[in-house]
Order: structure tokens, then sequence, then C-alpha cells
């Protein structure tokens, strides 16, 4: 397996709790921008880049750029028969025009970004975006032919009720999605959230929420398959079970992180740096590290504990499984955590022990 990441920089307006590298200002930069991407693109293929199992195209916004702009980006990545092709979108931005576009260029899996759909917390999370929309975004998507696609929400943001998210978990459910990612709302450092203690998720009300949302999609037919994450059988996120899986993939874009054989570096923040370095016919790398093997092996166990495949019985000690008793589980030779420990999994991964 081998990925591709392309980061899109571009937004309308900067969430509060978002720490991505996005700009609202640079929008007169796309051309010049996307050319440099395929440039870099066309230097990792000169470099014996393989051809790509998954591609992952996020942002910032890619939907609110010139969808035939983006599209040459993609097709410019050479790609395996079967590839995943995923975009993310914002459902205000989203046409059939576009999404024929993105179907052209071999784009199979969109990613909606609906966060919520009840107007108060999409207020409190700084988001804009018409709830009605996500309806007509998935209606494109169908209509078009794209043959799955991914809701995305958060839970805890301030003044957000348990009803509240339910209201949003059903509304979600009652789409018939293949694909959903729930993910608790994260205080960043740098971001206006961080500034605003006030407005901080609650740990508990959190664990509630996280309870409710993998009652409702279980009972509709998805499965857990990564503690954020739920499919139907067959719709899983294969670019993300690459990263969970220490595959390799490269970094296209401003702010992109690669990863290659244990070492991982990531680009330039700014999309007029990475522009200038690509344009100079330098590479647009910012920093990279090196992990050794046995951080490797650790970090490889931290991750596969969050997934649904668990852990070999050997990664845990007969002394912590006892002392984790209710949050991991034994399944046949594997420990997995229990819905319990998917809420404590960093504290789990605490008493990992590689081999």
């Amino acid at each position: 397996m081998h990925g591709a990441y392309v980061h899109v920089p571009f937004c309308a307006k900067r969430c509060d709790y978002c720490a991505f590298a996005t700009y609202t200002d640079r929008h007169h930069l796309t051309t010049r921008y996307f050319a440099a991407v395929k440039n870099q693109i066309e230097r990792a293929i000169e470099a014996g880049m393989p051809r790509a199992t998954s591609i992952f195209v996020g942002g910032g916004t890619p939907s609110m750029v010139p969808a035939d702009e983006l599209a040459a980006v993609i097709a410019a990545i050479p790609v395996e028969t079967g590839a995943e092709v995923t975009v993310e979108c914002n459902p205000d931005n989203v046409t059939t025009d576009m999404l024929r576009v993105y179907r052209d260029a071999g784009v199979n899996r969109i990613s909606i970004g609906v966060q919520s759909t009840v107007p108060h917390v999409l207020a409190s999370l700084g988001r804009t975006h018409d709830a009605d929309n996500v309806r007509r975004a998935v209606e494109g998507i169908r209509e078009v032919g794209i043959p799955t696609f991914n809701v995305d929400i958060i839970y805890g943001a301030a003044g957000e009720s348990l009803a509240d998210w339910e209201t949003t978990v059903r509304d979600v459910v009652a789409l018939d999605p293949p694909h959903v990612s729930a993910y608790g709302l994260t205080v960043e450092a740098g971001t206006p959230l961080a500034d605003d203690t006030a407005r901080h998720p609650d740990d508990d009300d959190q664990a509630d929420k996280y309870d409710l949302v993998d009652e409702l999609l279980v009972a509709h037919g998805l499965e857990n398959y990564e503690i954020s994450n739920w499919s139907r059988p067959g719709h899983e996120c294969q670019h993300n079970r690459l990263y969970w899986l220490q595959g390799n993939y490269h970094a296209f874009g401003t702010a992109a992180h690669g990863h290659q054989d244990g070492r991982r570096w990531w680009n330039v923040r700014t999309p007029d740096r990475y522009i200038e370095l690509i344009e100079a016919g330098l590479e647009p790398e910012s920093s990279s590290e090196t992990l050794d093997d046995d951080v490797r092996r650790l970090e490889a166990l931290q991750l596969l504990i969050r997934m649904r495949e668990g852990v070999p019985n050997r990664a845990f000690t007969t002394d912590a499984l006892d002392d984790l008793g209710g949050l991991v589980e034994r399944q046949g030779e594997r420990i997995v955590l229990t819905r319990a420990g998917r809420l404590l999994a960093n504290e789990v991964s605490l008493r990992l022990q590689a081999f």
C-alpha cells in the first residue's frame, strides 16, 4: 500500500477550534499553488513514487476551489486499479456539476464536514454552513454515482446538550451513510477555543455523547472499526487504515505530512513559502524525524489498539490485563478495547509492551 495526501489550505472562514494550516486571505494564490503541487507530484514520480492505493485531498476546504483545477491535481497522481480517492467537502460548496468533475477525475469517495445539524451548535463551533445543504450534498453524491461517502460530526461544543447531539446523530442516520466519523471536540493550542476556557468540552459530557453515537450507529448497521469511525462492511476508509498501519504515503502541498519506512516529514506551513520553494526548484520539506525500531513497534501497538483488530495477547502483561478489567477483552489471540476502553484508550496504551 502507498498513499498520497494533498493539502488544500484555502478556507472561507477559520473555525475557532481549527489548528490546521488554513488561510482565508490567500485565494489569489490558488492557480499558482496547484501548479506548484503538480510540480511536486511530477518530481515524486520521477524519483520513483509507487502508484497510490489511496489519495486523500484534505484541508482547508478543497470544495471551495475550482473543481477542474483540483481534478487536474488528482489526475496527476498515478494510482493502482481500485484505488480509493477521497475529497473533503463543505456541504455549502457542493454542486452536482462539481461532483461530476470529481468523479471523472477518479474520485470515488466524498467526506462531508457536517459537524452538527443544530444551528446554535454550528454557531458555537464557528461553522457557517446550512444543515439543509447536507441532504442536498448527499443526494448529489448519489445522483452522479460516486460510490461511497463519509459524514464527519463533532461532539462536545459549548452549549450542545445531549438532546442536541442526539438530533445530529439521528439526522445523519436518516441520510443512510455508509461511513461516519464522530470526533470529540479537542482543544488545540493557539486556537481561539484554547483561549476561552469557558467553552472547553467536559469529559463526562463527551463520554455520554460517545456512548449515544455508538449505540445509534451500531443499531443502524454500522460497525466501529476504529475509536472514532464506523462503517458498513467494505466502506472503511482505506487511506486512514494506511496511516494507522504505519504505511507509506507522500505529502503534497503546504503543511502536508509524509511517511516512508519510519521517516516522517512535513512541508512548510504557508502557501506563499511553499510556492516560492517549488518555483525555485527546491524541496518544500520543513523538517523530519526518523523513528527507531523500538519506537515504531510501540507506536504500531498504540495505533492497533484503537482498531477493531486489536493487538496480540502478548502486548499486555497478565498484571496489566487484570488492572484493565472492563476496558479490554480477549478475542481469540487478540486483545481489543471495550466501549468503555475506547473512552480511555490513551490510558490503556500506557500499559502496552512492545515485543
